[in-house]
């Protein structure tokens, strides 16, 4: 019902901001422009769920091999008390949850092409124990709120990006992005618990939470000292050793359990291309409400409204040229990596407002982009406070972003 009166909005809104731009303006593109962006959008939100299949075949393949093997249900029994107080809907021992642990995983590692076929594939177990198969049950909405909060230790893709366009040290960005991503989950997961009167200030909780903390200090102090020249390639190298020593740790302990590793592969990745195809007609709805809201020139105006009352009140403005990527990070992960080239290009890597909207891009995920994707995949309509939290922790996740960037580089 959310995404519903969302998608409906983003029609309307551009509608009355095009119709202002040619009667007032004279701007007789506008309507051109708003048409060709339905056209690219249906067919970027195509190709990336074509794009999804080969991908989502291989590592569900792969998640088959390690249920079978085993090793899965290592995973779950290692985060089962915490898993039994944030999801106490999800049986004991039941699959579903190692694929939550491997989605968070790849996830933290950055690995998106790996983090969204498990994603799906835990979304799909999710739905096999969902009472109300059109309604996103506590776990289902627990588990969007957590991917969609972006926590993510090595934010790779946007290192290079930085390199790329030249900045002189692109892994300096890597602990602001890193604490603003470590605010926006701790912020989904209070808001969701919540609202399912889950008590995080159990013993269990604290615990895992206490442990998780000393991770991520201790990774912020290893890469502190770490000579900056190094960073990158650290991060890189850690991020690939760990996700393929995950692939042959699966493989390993299937051949030690006399499983058939081929057959059982085959087995899980029949299930990419259904997924898939069922995907699409959601994803081209999304993209093309963006795409819509996007050409009118509705952005624009919105930041140009938000920088004369950020004036008004004596505020500085320094950040202002980057909330375009804030703006579109819930919306498009695409589009807000759009906006953050764009800052680069137009202010300089090194700029504040290009280490600004590169931190903004790390510190959150697109909330409406797992939603319509994660969701569309096992047919929820229902959606329930699912936006409203996912928007809760990527406000918390932009927010830290701007305040640890005046912190770091203003």
């Amino acid at each position: 019902m959310v995404l519903n009166y969302i998608w409906i909005a983003f029609f309307l809104i551009a509608f009355l901001v095009a119709l202002v731009r040619l009667i007032f303006f004279g701007d007789a593109e506008v309507f051109p422009e708003i048409m060709e962006s339905t056209f690219e959008m249906a067919k970027l939100g195509f190709e990336i769920s074509l794009g999804l299949t080969g991908v989502m075949t291989l590592w569900l393949g792969l998640m088959k091999v390690g249920e079978n093997g085993g090793v899965v249900s290592v995973m779950a029994k290692v985060v089962g008390p915490l898993f039994r107080k944030l999801f106490p809907e999800i049986p004991a021992n039941h699959p579903v949850t190692g694929s939550i642990m491997m989605n968070l995983a790849a996830n933290m590692l950055g690995l998106d092409n790996a983090a969204t076929p498990l994603g799906l594939k835990a979304m799909n177990q999710l739905q096999e124990i969902n009472l109300q198969k059109d309604t996103a049950s506590n776990s289902m909405i627990m588990f969007l709120v957590l991917n969609t909060s972006g926590l993510t230790l090595i934010p790779i893709s946007i290192m290079v990006y930085r390199a790329q366009l030249g900045a002189a040290d692109p892994s300096d960005v890597f602990i602001p992005i890193l604490l603003a991503t470590f605010f926006s989950t701790i912020s989904g997961l209070i808001s969701v618990s919540v609202m399912q009167r889950i008590n995080l200030l159990n013993r269990v909780v604290l615990a895992y939470l206490g442990i998780f903390t000393i991770v991520i200090a201790s990774i912020i102090w290893y890469f502190s000292v770490l000579p900056q020249e190094k960073i990158s390639l650290v991060s890189s190298v850690a991020s690939n050793v760990i996700l393929f020593g995950i692939i042959i740790s699966f493989v390993g302990l299937a051949l030690l359990r006399r499983v058939n590793v081929y057959e059982s592969f085959i087995e899980g990745a029949k299930e990419g291309f259904p997924i898939a195809v069922r995907i699409i007609p959601y994803l081209v709805a999304i993209l093309v409400g963006i795409g819509v809201f996007r050409a009118s020139g509705t952005m624009d105006f919105l930041i140009d409204s938000i920088s004369w009352i950020v004036e008004k009140f004596g505020i500085n403005t320094d950040f202002v040229p980057a909330l375009p990527t804030a703006f579109m990070k819930p919306l498009s992960g695409a589009g807000a990596r759009g906006m953050m080239v764009d800052a680069m290009n137009t202010f300089g890597a090194d700029s504040f407002v290009g280490r600004l909207a590169s931190t903004v891009q790390g510190s959150t995920d697109t909330t409406f982009y797992i939603l319509a994707v994660y969701f569309g995949s096992v047919s929820i309509r229902k959606t329930r406070y699912a936006v409203t939290c996912g928007l809760i922790a990527d406000f918390a996740g932009i927010v830290s972003a701007i305040f640890v960037a005046y912190l770091f580089f203003h």
